[in-house]
């Protein structure tokens, strides 16, 4: 997902009246209840992002700006994974993923929303596209070649370019699942997930995409119906990647990093933009991170990825074009 990331793509893949979350096990439709852990109103230290001077109603919570829409991607899976631990297998740096969703309008939070994640490994793979390599850029660490290449390519290019772009939807090519799954938000709009911090790959700087269904039903199957009322991405600061590229298996990622102000895709814009609010002990990062971030999104509206809003006073590079 590069500059040429664009949220292309045959619409039925996308829309989510024809989408079936398939629950893992048995119970996995009860509530998260983790609401119990976070505050009553925005998360600790987040700048507030006021669309009105006034508060809701008894919540003493302030009126939140749209969270910018973005791309997208070509790598995303109709969630079929219905979990708050999407780590499998996967080594990397431990990661809590704390966000809440509200309406930006009213500041009233979305219960019972289906939030999806998805993003790549440590070494820049997403699981779906593992013979893509890191982002379609092949090879996500280890040795790159060395010598000289001979002979003289033919033919026509095949395949996604560098850093998994390509504009529309790539089929998956593996039955991986890693590092993607849908979980509901609580009756305070919270919703967490355990996961590891992400890798990179060409072109892009480190991300999370995501995904903010409304509307829908949960059902012993999952979630059925709806629509999709945000989607976006959620970025890192670069000290804290920095710190993560010293520890393994992020250290053997040879692929040419994209710091967060060379990206494309991300507004520049702060927590609007989806700048996540980060928490690890200094030096120690590889004991694990806390990320938190509230999403003001519009559930009367519908951004499915396909479309290239940016929202006010994001910069162009929002759309991915």
């Amino acid at each position: 997902m590069t500059g040429q990331e664009t949220a292309q793509g045959p619409k039925h893949k996308r829309d989510l009246t024809r989408r079936k979350v398939v629950a893992a096990g048995a119970g996995a439709v009860v509530a998260a209840g983790v609401g119990g852990t976070f505050a009553a109103g925005a998360f600790a230290g987040e700048e507030p992002r006021a669309a009105k001077k006034t508060t809701a109603a008894g919540s003493g919570e302030i009126c939140y700006k749209l969270t910018s829409e973005t791309t997208e991607g070509p790598y995303y899976i109709d969630a079929d994974k219905l979990r708050r631990d999407v780590t499998e297998d996967q080594e990397g740096i431990p990661l809590t993923l704390r966000l809440k969703v509200i309406d930006s309008e009213s500041c009233k939070p979305l219960a019972n929303a289906a939030v999806d994640i998805w993003h790549c490994n440590a070494l820049g793979v997403y699981s779906g596209y593992e013979d893509m390599g890191s982002g379609g850029g092949g090879g996500g660490g280890g040795t790159p070649p060395s010598g000289t290449p001979t002979g003289t390519p033919t033919g026509t290019p095949t395949g996604p370019p560098p850093g998994g772009g390509g504009g529309g939807h790539q089929e998956p090519t593996d039955d991986e699942r890693y590092l993607r799954g849908t979980w509901r938000t609580d009756k305070r709009g919270f919703v967490e997930f355990r996961t590891v911090f992400p890798g990179w790959y060409q072109g892009r700087c480190v991300h999370i995409h995501t995904k903010v269904h409304v509307g829908g039903t949960w059902t012993d199957a999952g979630y059925e119906g709806g629509t999709t009322c945000h989607t976006g991405q959620l970025f890192f600061d670069e000290e804290s990647v920095l710190a993560s590229a010293e520890t393994e298996p992020y250290s053997t990622n040879t692929t040419t990093r994209t710091t967060l102000d060379e990206d494309t895709i991300y507004p520049g814009n702060g927590t609007e933009g989806g700048l996540l609010k980060l928490k690890y002990r200094k030096n120690a990062i590889a004991k694990g991170v806390v990320a938190t971030l509230t999403l003001g999104v519009d559930p009367e509206a519908t951004h499915d990825g396909t479309d290239d809003a940016v929202q006010p006073g994001a910069s162009a590079s929002a759309s991915g074009s």
